[in-house]
Parts: structure tokens; C-alpha cells; sequence
């Protein structure tokens, strides 16, 4: 009698084809799928306690529970962020209190019948201020998987540009696909202000990059269990898909928000001429209305009420003074400073940098209302000549003074 023939593309055991599954392992006489793999390792596991069964479980995504780290109190989460963020004290109260309490809902989760919501963090504030560093900074803290996604480039599905799933694909990527760490880490939504829908009109045209996006956002920021395409979702048709639980996924979004100032001044109607009314705004700052933001601001710039509502704390950050930049060039631990400092260190050249020189450099950031970003568009222009000399040079030091500084920034100004 003739012997079959080997289907190498089907699971002896199942039956499945190579498509239905992830992984089809093949031998001699037989193959054999992921899932009758899983399965064959639970029923060895039970019988003998089989030592490698932690090991599956710990590749194929029933992790075994990590030992937990103490949890940090808010005031601990807060002294750590001085450390890396100058000012924003509000926002680093409002971003420690959320992290705290959301860290432990997860670690407190099923020990009563008490279900506490996750509590998804909204960060306004100009460009420059310190959004994106406060979130990767409690990732840093933390030691959780942390992803910065962009949502300029989402679109909605079937749509030139990025699904809304990418946003996971990132955090799986940041645990090295540990679906238990990824549950469970931080995603920050960049430009959330660039999804707002572009008008109150109704149109005929789908919003596709706008209201679309938010949309489509909804369930992530809810907590759902989400079909993450693990290598982005149309260059692979074919993948297999991850279910990923986004119910204890922390969403930290942050947005510029340009122009919610006149929708907060029309709110607080600070044009209003009266005896009552005059009280009343004395007491506004009108030169940071950015403080006063609220879920109804958001609203009419143009993100939709489901958006708003799945976001329960909103904090500002301030527009960055002379003294705050200051103290970014010199105080923090990755201070501008410090970081050209150890760059000529590394080729044996002690750097000095003149005190005027620093309040030049904040003086000129603060005309180009760029925030701390500005500070190393500056520093990069005064420093690009002798970092390129200085190297090739055999001198030991070097002082940077204004006349030398101001000389580099005039070409700069020249160009924009």
C-alpha cells in the first residue's frame, strides 16, 4: 500500500490550514498547529506538572502573574517628575493623582464587588510645554510598556494613512509582544487638537481624518477587547490578529488646542461691561485663559461630547516664563546644558557657557514662541561650528560668550 503523501500545509492533529493559524510547526511524518500545540501543553501540564508549561504560557500569552513593585504614592510620582519637568505643577498633581488611582484599580481589581472606571487623562497646552515628556517620563518611572502615537496620521478605516488599531500595535511593540505587559502599559495620543471636526455644518463628505478618527477611538478609550493586526494593519491582510483588552490601557492624550482660548473667553464672557460683571473678570487672568479650560471649550472646538466624556481629567499646562526656560537649560537631570556639556566632554573639552549667554538663548526662544523646543533650535545654531571644530582641534576648553552667540543666532534669523 502506497503511503499518503505529507500535507505540510495543514495540522495533522486539526485539520487547519496555515492560514487559520499563526504558526503550523512541520516534522517528518506529521505537522502540528499553535493551537493543539496549547492544547497538548495544558493536558501535559495537568498530568505532570510539566516544567515548560509556564514557559508556554509565557510565549503564547497567558502570562503567569509578574511579582509587582511597591506602588509610589502621588507625592512620590510627583518628586519624580521635578526631577525631569520644571514647573506644571498642576498638571503633574493632576497626572500622579490619575496614575496613582489607575495603578491601583488594576492591582485591586476583583478583590470586591466595586468596579472602579479607568480615568483617561486630557494635557492642554501650547507647543513647547512639557506634554509629551510628563507621560514618557511616568513610563519611565513606572517600567511599563509606553507608546507615543501621532494622531495627525490616523485615519478612518479604509482610508489612505493609519487605523485607529496602530495605536496598539505600537504598545505591543513596546512589551515585545507580551499581550499581559501591554494590557496593562500607557498610550500618549499626540495632537488630539488635529482630529477635531473641521465644522459644525453637517456635510455631505465624510470627515474621514477628523470626526471619523474619534470616532473610531471610542472603544479603544472605553476598554474593549480590540483585534491588533501585530505588523500594522493593510501592508499584511493576511496576519494573525492579537486580541488586546484595552480596559486597563491608560490613555494619556495631549493637544496644543491653538485658538480654545477665544471659545474660553466667549464661555467666561470677559467682554461684559457692568458692575457685577467687572468683579467677576478682575479676577480672570486673561493672559493665561488656558487655566480655565472645560469639557463644554473642548466641545466647540470640535471634539465630539463621547470623546470629551471618555476623558475625565483635564489639566492645562502653562505657557513656559523667562524664569521656567531658564531653569530648563541648567536644573533638570537631562538639562539642555548638561547634555552639550557631556557631548565635548566625550572628546575631552570642558565646555563653559556664560551666564548672559543662557538669558540671550531665552530672551531669543521666547521671541520665536516655540517653548523649551525652541531652547535647542538655538543651542544647536550657537553650538553647530564648534562642535564641528572642536573635535579636530587639540584645544581643552571652550567658552561660549554673547558676542560669539549672538553672531550664530543672527544667521538663523537671517534664514527664518
Amino acid at each position: 500500500m502506497q503511503k499518503k503523501p505529507l500535507d505540510t500545509d495543514r495540522c495533522s492533529f486539526c485539520g487547519r490550514s496555515s492560514k487559520e493559524t499563526g504558526v503550523l510547526i512541520t516534522g517528518l511524518h506529521a505537522s502540528i498547529c499553535e493551537n493543539c500545540l496549547k492544547d497538548a501543553n495544558a493536558v501535559l501540564g495537568e498530568m505532570y506538572g510539566n516544567p515548560f508549561h509556564d514557559e508556554a504560557q509565557a510565549i503564547y500569552g497567558n502570562h503567569p502573574k509578574q511579582v509587582e513593585s511597591p506602588l509610589k504614592t502621588p507625592r512620590e510620582i510627583h518628586a519624580f517628575l521635578d526631577q525631569y519637568v520644571i514647573g506644571q505643577e498642576e498638571a503633574k498633581k493632576f497626572l500622579s493623582v490619575a496614575v496613582y488611582n489607575h495603578y491601583k484599580r488594576i492591582r485591586s481589581n476583583g478583590q470586591n464587588d466595586i468596579d472602579v472606571e479607568k480615568s483617561n487623562i486630557l494635557l492642554v497646552g501650547p507647543t513647547g510645554t512639557g506634554k509629551t515628556l510628563l507621560a514618557n517620563t511616568i513610563a519611565r518611572m513606572l517600567n511599563v510598556p509606553f507608546a507615543i502615537v501621532d494622531a495627525t496620521v490616523l485615519t478612518e478605516a479604509g482610508y489612505v494613512g493609519e487605523d485607529v488599531e496602530s495605536i496598539l500595535t505600537r504598545l505591543l511593540q513596546a512589551s515585545d509582544y507580551n499581550v499581559a505587559r501591554a494590557e496593562q502599559g500607557i498610550v500618549f495620543i499626540d495632537e488630539l487638537d488635529k482630529i477635531a471636526r473641521k465644522s459644525d455644518n453637517p456635510s455631505i463628505t465624510r470627515d474621514v481624518s477628523g470626526e471619523g478618527v474619534q470616532q473610531a477611538l471610542l472603544k479603544l478609550l472605553e476598554g474593549t477587547v480590540v483585534n491588533v493586526p501585530p505588523q500594522g494593519g493593510r501592508k499584511h491582510p493576511e496576519q494573525h490578529l492579537i486580541p488586546v483588552n484595552t480596559k486597563n490601557i491608560l490613555f494619556v492624550c495631549g493637544g496644543a488646542f491653538e485658538g480654545i482660548e477665544k471659545k474660553i473667553a466667549k464661555r467666561l464672557n470677559t467682554s461684559v461691561v457692568g458692575y457685577g460683571m467687572a468683579e467677576k473678570v478682575a479676577r480672570i487672568d486673561k493672559d493665561n485663559l488656558i487655566r480655565y479650560v472645560a469639557p463644554q471649550d473642548l466641545r466647540s472646538y470640535g471634539l465630539i461630547p463621547e470623546i470629551v466624556g471618555r476623558v475625565p481629567v483635564i489639566t492645562f499646562l502653562n505657557r513656559l516664563d523667562r524664569a521656567a526656560l531658564l531653569d530648563i537649560l541648567t536644573k533638570p537631570k537631562n538639562a539642555l546644558i548638561k547634555q552639550y556639556k557631556h557631548l565635548f566632554a566625550l572628546d575631552g573639552i570642558k565646555l563653559s557657557i556664560d551666564k548672559d549667554v543662557m538669558e540671550y538663548i531665552v530672551d531669543t526662544a521666547i521671541e520665536f514662541k516655540l517653548g523649551a523646543r525652541g531652547l535647542r533650535s538655538i543651542c544647536e545654531a550657537i553650538m553647530v561650528d564648534a562642535m564641528y571644530d572642536a573635535p579636530s582641534s587639540d584645544r581643552k576648553s571652550l567658552r561660549v560668550t554673547l558676542p560669539y552667540a549672538e553672531k550664530r543666532v543672527e544667521k538663523l534669523t537671517k534664514i527664518i
